[in-house]
C-alpha cells in the first residue's frame, strides 16, 4: 500500500528581511520622518515584510502604540512581520498586536568558574587558553556583521574581553549570465553577485556581499543586505532606479546624477551616506 504524502512539511528557511529600527518613543515624530522617507521610494515596500527593531528603545521605560504603528506601516505597504529585541513589556504588547517575536542576538556566555587545581611544576608549559564556545546567532533578520578582534600583542598582556566572532566567510560568487527581466528578483545569500547582462527596469538584485554588473543597471541593486557596510556596487552603466548598501538607499526619481549617469561607476557607503563615484576605465 502506497504511503500518503503528509499534508504539510515544516522546514527552516532564510530570507532577506528589512529591519526598521525604532530610535524614538515619540511616535508622531517617528511616523512623520518615516512617511517622508517612504515618499522618496513610492511602491518600494509594497507588500514587503518588515521586522520592527525595538532594541534601541528597550531601556526607555516606554511602550509605544505598536498596534497603531503596525496600521501606519500597512497603510504604506509595509507588512510588520514581528519584532526584534525590546523590553519584555514591549514584546508582550507586540504579541497582542499580532506580531511574532524574532530572537535577539544571544547573550554571550560569561567565562565559567572552575575549581582550583594543583599548581603545575615550574618547568611544565601552561596550557593554551581556550575560548568559551558561543551560541550561534539565529539570523532571522539581517543585522550588522561584527568585527573580528585583532591578535594579541603578547601572552604577557592582561587578559582581554572575549573577542567578537569574525564575520562569516562569503560563499562562492553567484554569476548571472542572462538578462534580468522586469519583476525578477535575484538574491545572492552570503555571497557576492556578478551579473554579465542587462538588469532591466523593475528588476532587483540583492546580495549580502558586493554586486558587480558588467552591463547597464536599470533596475534596483541592494548590496550588503545583512548589514555589511563595506559592501560596494560596481556597474558598467549606471541608470538605476534605486541603489542600497546595508539598508541605506537612494532613489533616482529624477535620474542618476550627471557625473555618473550612463557611465561606469561604483557605489560605497561613507557613514550613513551613499557615495557615487565614476570609475576610470
Amino acid at each position: 500500500m502506497t504511503r500518503a504524502e503528509p499534508a504539510f512539511k515544516i522546514k527552516n528557511a532564510n530570507f532577506p528581511l528589512f529591519v526598521l529600527h525604532v530610535h524614538t518613543t515619540d511616535m508622531d515624530r517617528f511616523k512623520s520622518e518615516l512617511e517622508a522617507r517612504l515618499t522618496q521610494a513610492p511602491g518600494f515596500f509594497t507588500e514587503t515584510p518588515v521586522v520592527l527593531g525595538l532594541t534601541p528603545i528597550a531601556d526607555s521605560g516606554v511602550t509605544p502604540d505598536i498596534a497603531g504603528l503596525v496600521a501606519f506601516m500597512g497603510a504604506h505597504g509595509m507588512r510588520a512581520a514581528g519584532v526584534l529585541g525590546g523590553s519584555q513589556e514591549q514584546r508582550d504588547t507586540a504579541v497582542k498586536a499580532g506580531l511574532g517575536l524574532f530572537p535577539d542576538a544571544p547573550a554571550r556566555r560569561a567565562p565559567q568558574q572552575t575549581e582550583a587545581v594543583p599548581e603545575a611544576p615550574a618547568e611544565a608549559p601552561l596550557p593554551a587558553p581556550t575560548k568559551q564556545p558561543e551560541l550561534p546567532g539565529l539570523e532571522a533578520a539581517p543585522e550588522e556583521d561584527e568585527p573580528a578582534q585583532a591578535p594579541a600583542a603578547s601572552q604577557a598582556e592582561a587578559p582581554q574581553p572575549e573577542s567578537l566572532p569574525a564575520a562569516p566567510a562569503l560563499k562562492p560568487t553567484m554569476v548571472i549570465d542572462k538578462p534580468v527581466r522586469t519583476g525578477q528578483r535575484i538574491y545572492a545569500k552570503d555571497a557576492n553577485l556578478v551579473v554579465l547582462a542587462i538588469v532591466n527596469a523593475g528588476a532587483e538584485l540583492i546580495a549580502d556581499g558586493d554586486i558587480h554588473i558588467y552591463a547597464p543597471l536599470r533596475g534596483r541593486a541592494l548590496a550588503g543586505a545583512h548589514g555589511n557596510q563595506d559592501a560596494r556596487i560596481f556597474v558598467h552603466k549606471l541608470e538605476a532606479e534605486l541603489i542600497s548598501i546595508a539598508g541605506c538607499f537612494q532613489v533616482f526619481e529624477n535620474g542618476v546624477p550627471e557625473n555618473v549617469r550612463g557611465k561606469p561607476a561604483q557605489v560605497r557607503l561613507d557613514g550613513s551616506r551613499l557615495i557615487l563615484e565614476p570609475l576610470a576605465v
